[in-house]
């Protein structure tokens, strides 16, 4: 009888990618993937470090592991992922529950680890991510998703003040063009229609081959040629990567999508300059007013940290100037949480209530103008990509351009094809509405 393995993820698609590789990597030891915690003879946590409380999250998790199991036979307990390189030999020594800490980077260990676990509790965090995807590479990608995720860059180099990234993941390093490629070729037939590249700084992908360097634009534009693919998404870039090359994508490519999630983190120059982001507000203005020439239908997207130590009330009007500018259609927003061992950690934090009312201005703003760009297809029809049917109501789930959600009435026949839906009721999240009986289907 297959070992079972049951996967929590926390955090960002990277991770969400990685567990999938990890899943494919256990089969070759025996595992099958059950949905039924309580059934796992092997019970992962892959773990996001980038949240507030992201350690005590995972420790809470063990514990619902503990309860869960207090009466049958312990499942081998493995903690992934950022807080595992962050914390590694300090978690075993904490919670002897924990059997196996395994950093981002050595993935392509973690069967020899948990085979050989009974041995030793044992922690893998170092820094290999060349060996790392050398060993995936011979391993198919099996994610049988309508939308899949491709990871083709690791790390960063950029050293934000208040980022654990460069810490966690490791410096930057992009993966082969070709072995990307043939990833891609794995995804695409399994059922993929839609590739989201991924990059801690997805941009900043650079790949030296026998004839050429390859960048982002390189990839999107050899996924172009794939027939079967039909969207094209990367995510995370960062303004300083933001290149022609790749702005210029935008013009020619039929597939690559028109919303850009392009994190800022603050409308201040002084912000930006204590978080060590390495551009100002201009170059982003830049960036926009380059894109929208090319198509007034790109919509951006992006993240921002509120009350980041010595942010001033001016620097966060002018941030607030700044949303106003742009009118982001959908973005995350935090209050500023030191992680340990940033630069940023050692600073003065402001006052929690400051930073908390002006959160909420922030989240008031950005929820304005995301509920507006929902409420402009009320009445419209739209193509979506259909991805699943919902487990709780049985409804179907797919995305439109935008990367929006929308819910409707249908049926299996539908799913990896784009239909078009008449959307006749939003929220802020999410689009709903109805197949329009009077359109073909788009075959994809």
């Amino acid at each position: 009888m297959a070992n079972k393995i049951f996967i929590k993820t926390f955090g960002c698609q990277m991770n969400e990618y990685d567990s999938n590789r990890i899943f494919d990597t256990v089969k070759k030891i025996g595992f099958s993937k059950t949905s039924d915690q309580s059934d796992a003879d092997c019970y992962l946590i892959n773990t996001c470090h980038i949240r507030d409380k992201a350690k005590e999250k995972v420790y809470h998790e063990v514990g619902r592991v503990k309860k869960i199991f207090r009466n049958k036979k312990k499942p081998i307990l493995v903690v992934a992922g950022c807080v595992a390189q962050a914390e590694n030999e300090e978690m075993l020594k904490r919670e002897p529950y924990i059997d196996i800490v395994v950093g981002p980077q050595s993935y392509h260990q973690i069967n020899s680890l948990i085979s050989n676990y009974k041995m030793d509790r044992k922690e893998l965090t170092e820094f290999e991510t060349e060996d790392k995807f050398d060993y995936l590479d011979r391993i198919k990608n099996t994610s049988s998703k309508v939308s899949s995720f491709l990871t083709i860059q690791e790390g960063c180099d950029k050293f934000c003040s208040f980022c654990v990234v460069p810490y966690t993941r490791g410096p930057e390093y992009s993966r082969s063009f070709e072995k990307i490629i043939l990833e891609a070729q794995d995804l695409v037939e399994s059922g993929a229609k839609e590739i989201i590249l991924l990059g801690q700084n997805v941009n900043a992908y650079s790949f030296e081959g026998k004839s050429k360097v390859y960048r982002l634009s390189d990839l999107i534009n050899e996924l172009e040629k794939f027939t079967e693919i039909k969207r094209i998404r990367y995510t995370t870039s960062h303004p300083r990567d933001m290149t022609d090359d790749l702005i210029e994508c935008y013009s020619k490519s039929k597939k690559l999508q028109p919303f850009v999630h392009l994190p800022i983190q603050s409308g201040s120059d002084k912000v930006l300059k204590l978080m060590n982001r390495g551009h100002k507000v201009e170059k982003y203005f830049e960036i926009h007013e380059k894109l929208k020439k090319i198509s007034s239908t790109i919509k951006f997207s992006s993240d921002f940290i509120i009350g980041h130590p010595g942010e001033t009330e001016k620097d966060f009007n002018d941030t607030l100037n700044f949303l106003n500018e742009i009118k982001f259609i959908n973005s995350y927003s935090f209050i500023f949480s030191p992680r340990p061992g940033t630069p940023a950690s050692n600073l003065d934090l402001i006052d929690h209530e400051v930073a908390k009312d002006r959160l909420i201005k922030v989240q008031k703003i950005l929820f304005k103008y995301q509920l507006e760009h929902n409420e402009s297809f009320l009445g419209k029809k739209i193509d979506v990509l259909v991805e699943n049917r919902m487990k709780k109501n049985q409804m179907y789930f797919g995305r439109n351009k935008y990367l929006n959600g929308v819910i409707f009435d249908g049926n299996d026949t539908l799913i990896g094809q784009t239909v078009k839906i008449k959307i006749d009721k939003v929220n802020q999240n999410n689009l709903f509405g109805k197949i329009d009986p009077n359109s073909d289907m788009k075959a994809a």
